[in-house]
Parts: C-alpha cells; structure tokens; sequence
C-alpha cells in the first residue's frame, strides 16, 4: 500500500502518487472506458486515492467517467477537477475564468462526477482577462459553501502564486515536473515552499517519453496529442531519446523499469510533491505503484539530475497559455 504525504499545509493529505485520469478519455489513442474503469477501481485497492480530471478533459467525458468509476466509492478518494476554459462546440475556445462562470462550471462537474462537493479545485490555465484576485474570490465562496474544500492553481507563474494566496490559502499548483521538464525549480519550487504550497507534478512520465516507448511524433495517430509534441520531432527526437537511453540503463541495473526510475527521482525530489503518473490500463498502474519504494543512489540520482531535454515543451500557441 501507498504511503501518504501532506499537500501544503492547509490539512490535505494524499496518497504519496495520484492518478491523472486525462487519457482515459482524450488525447492518447482510443478510449476503453471498461479497462479505465477497472484501472479505477484497481488503483483504489492499491492505495491510491488521488485521482485528477477537468471540465476539459473530453470535454466532460472524464468527468463522467469517474462519476460512475466512483460512485459508492467516494468517501475512499479525494477528487480534484480543474475549470477555465471556454467550451464550445466541444472544444476549447479560449480561457474563461470569470468568477459567474467559475460558479456554473463547478455546478456542471459536482453533476458529472456524482457528489456534493469537489476536495481540490484548481483554475486550470491563467486568464490574464480576469484578475486573480477574482478568480480566487469566486473559488473561495465556493469553499465557504462547502461545494470545494481545497483550492489549486495550475500552471502559475510566480506572481499570480503570490496574489492568489493572499486572497485565500493555495493549498497546490500543478504543473509539469519531470526528468523531462525542469523549468520550475528556479524560481517556482522555492516560492511554493516559501508559502507552504504542494507541488502536484503532471505528466511525470514526460506523456510516455521517460518509459522508452514513445514513438516519433508522426507515428502517432492524428488523435494523439503527441503527434504535435516539439520534443518528438526530427532531430529533438534523436536527443531526447539519448536522455530516455540513461533512464532505462538505470532500471536495467536496478532490476526496474525506466518508468519508475523517473517518479522514484521524482518523489525522491521532496515529501512535499505528489506526482500524478496518468494510465488507462492496470498493468502500468501497478508498475507505477511500485515506484514508490524504489531508493536511488546519490549517484544515480547526480547522474538523473544532468540530464536536460531538448526542443520546446509545447507548441507556440499552447505556450502562450503558460503564465511565466
């Protein structure tokens, strides 16, 4: 079973790995809701108890899937969603994160997933339409309604950390932290610590890359994000996979996978981060799982901490929704 770890110093406490829910429905292949279900309900009985979804993910699918996923189940699991996007047609059209329509978003998703309150709600890109003190405004009235009991941003600079907390205790920031993306750790880390803020890493497996498996970026289908990914393209691709090649030797020698080398380093990096590997399939689950009690040496750790990605993290247009 998973050990715990606290998540900021506002009272949440976790199981030490998540579970990202986003390629259940959308953005890695097909679908399979019989096997997500199943992974589910696998992850619970392994100890996992912090499962993450949006709004955005399908849209709504994933949301929906967890309602059923968990219903009967949910005073086992903390849920955490995340709003901020205009939805249109089924598909994002823009950030939208005014405080009206933080309060619909959050009546729609307490419907899909089934309960009468959300544990972790985060603002899920920065809307530099709205000012953060609003946005975080809106969310606290939702906390003192008892429809949210943690608040969370994701993907926030520095500044925006600073004036949402004054507004209101932020108890996590998710945001992309890895082997494979190690932009938060001069500037971002240090202020979360300062302010007792947990740090949720997302996509810890660099969306599949750190497990050595992931293809070039147009072998994947036109229905897989990675088809667009910088990183897996021409010769970005060819460097990066030099840094997924040290990865997997360091699991050859440990008798691991290299997926759970990158989250042992990544929950190795302190107590204060709980990282939320996504998989729609049991068997990764459990692999995933197992990281946790595997110890890395101070050299193969000084050896994991040289290694540096190559190519953009995103492509122009979802960079530009990144607040640094």
């Amino acid at each position: 079973m998973l050990g715990k770890r606290k998540l900021g110093t506002q009272g949440l406490e976790v199981s030490s790995l998540g579970l990202g829910c986003m390629g259940m429905s959308w953005a890695y292949g097909e679908p399979s809701d019989p096997e997500s279900l199943a992974t589910l309900h696998r992850a619970i009985e392994l100890g996992v108890d912090f499962f993450d979804t949006a709004e955005v993910y399908g849209p709504y699918t994933n949301e929906e899937l967890l309602g059923r996923g968990l219903a009967g189940k949910r005073e086992q699991v903390f849920l955490a969603t995340k709003f901020g996007f205009k939805i249109e047609g089924g598909k994002m059209a823009g950030l939208n994160s005014r405080p009206e329509h933080v309060h619909e978003v959050v009546e729609a998703s307490l419907r899909r997933l089934g309960t009468d309150h959300i544990d972790l709600l985060y603002q899920h890109r920065v809307d530099k339409e709205v000012p953060i003190e609003d946005v975080v405004g809106a969310m606290a009235e939702l906390v003192r309604q008892g429809k949210v009991r943690f608040l969370g941003l994701s993907e926030a600079g520095e500044q925006t950390i600073r004036r949402a907390h004054r507004v209101h205790p932020i108890t996590a920031l998710q945001s992309e932290y890895s082997l494979w993306e190690r932009d938060l750790e001069t500037t971002i880390i240090p202020t979360l610590r300062e302010l007792g803020i947990g740090l949720v890493p997302f996509s810890p497996l660099g969306r599949g890359f750190l497990t050595g498996t992931v293809k070039r970026a147009e072998e994947h289908p036109a229905n897989d994000y990675r088809r667009n990914d910088p990183r897996l393209q021409g010769a970005n691709y060819d460097a990066n996979q030099r840094l997924a090649d040290v990865v997997k030797e360091i699991g050859k020698d440990k008798g691991a996978s290299a997926s759970q080398v990158a989250l042992a380093w990544l929950l190795q990096r302190g107590d204060d981060m709980v990282p939320i590997p996504g998989t729609k399939r049991r068997s990764y689950l459990e692999e995933n799982v197992a990281a946790a009690s595997l110890k890395l040496t101070p050299e193969e750790t000084a050896r994991l901490d040289s290694l540096r990605v190559t190519g953009p993290r995103y492509a122009e247009a979802q960079q530009a929704m990144i607040d640094r």
